[in-house]
């Protein structure tokens, strides 16, 4: 059974086991139990699609990792540069995402 889930302004198509990494959540500690509410479709045995959520469906999950000092999992730099020819004009700017990592426990719709 699979489930499409709303969290952090995004849409995750998750099954139970799966380790999964999504938007940093700060009030959360590794171990701790996360329920998920917002379930947009529930399936293959029977399909459920919410409108816009399904009432009584609930995800669970456990965070697997914060990463090092609680302050999350760090993904891969990404640098943008900036340039405009013959001007002299170079800007160099660096992003790094961080996330919660969790592992889905059991799906409930």
């Amino acid at each position: 059974m699979y489930a499409i889930i709303e969290t952090g302004g995004k849409q995750h198509r998750v099954t139970a086991g799966e380790k999964l990494r999504i938007d940093l959540m700060q009030d959360v500690k590794k171990g701790e139990k996360i329920v998920f509410d917002k379930i947009l479709m529930t399936g293959p045995e029977s399909y459920k699609v919410g409108t816009p959520y399904i009432s009584n469906a609930t995800v669970t999950a456990t965070v697997a990792s914060m990463g090092t000092e609680g302050t999350g999992v760090k993904d891969a730099k990404i640098l943008v540069f900036k340039k405009k020819r013959r001007q002299g004009y170079t800007k160099m700017r660096g992003h790094r995402q961080r996330y919660t990592e969790i592992v889905i426990d059991s799906i409930e719709a």
